[in-house]
Formats: C-alpha cells, sequence, structure tokens
C-alpha cells in the first residue's frame, strides 16, 4: 500500500512539473507573437498595396520570413505548418509579385513598401 501511495504522488508530481513547463512555453510564444505583430504594425507599411496584389496573411507572412532570410524548412517550423504548404505559398508569392527568385520577391516587395523596414 505504501509503495503505490508513493508511486502515485511521483507521478502527479511529473504531471505538475509538465503543466508548469507547457504553461511557460504557451506565455513565450504569446509574448514573441505579440511583439512580432506590434513590431510590424509600427513599420512603415502599405497595406493597401498588399491587398491590391491579393496577398493573403498567411502569403504575407511567408514574404516577411522570406525577407528575414529564412529557409522553406525554418519557416515551415515558425508558422507550425508542412514545408510542402510553405512551397505552394512561395509559389503564390512569386506569381502575385510576378517574380521567379527569392531575391527579386524581396526587392518587389521592398520596392512596393509592403515589408517592414528592416
Amino acid at each position: 500500500m505504501q509503495g503505490n501511495s508513493s508511486l502515485e504522488f511521483i507521478i502527479a508530481t511529473i504531471a505538475i512539473i509538465f503543466l508548469f513547463i507547457g504553461i511557460y512555453i504557451n506565455k513565450q510564444k504569446e509574448t514573441s507573437k505579440k511583439v512580432t505583430e506590434s513590431t510590424i504594425a509600427n513599420e512603415k507599411v502599405n497595406y493597401t498595396k498588399i491587398e491590391a496584389l491579393g496577398l493573403s496573411k498567411r502569403e504575407y507572412e511567408v514574404l516577411c520570413k522570406l525577407a528575414q532570410g529564412h529557409t522553406n524548412k525554418e519557416i515551415a517550423s515558425l508558422l507550425f505548418i508542412s514545408e510542402s504548404t510553405i512551397k505552394t505559398h512561395v509559389s503564390k508569392v512569386y506569381s502575385k509579385l510576378d517574380v521567379k527568385r527569392r531575391t527579386q520577391a524581396i526587392q518587389k516587395a521592398k520596392e512596393l513598401e509592403i515589408l517592414p523596414i528592416s
């Protein structure tokens, strides 16, 4: 009987530890997201042009990550979606900006003033 209650105590302690780790990680994500959103909001970005190009919110996020120098794999990890989905978004961004390469997409986006100044 004594052994079962000590085992239950250990399991409960581990569960509580993981609960607090999960809460901490979630808070870090929220803080990071708020900082990113407020940084983008404070930058001079022409949202009218973004809308005129027909870029979706996700495609715009991908474009910003491209401009930051991230690979498709890194962007997929950062946005919690598959790499093949990122490739689709990148392809759509290229099409909407009428470019063929990342460097061209970034350059054109800067010319159109749709990227935050970095």
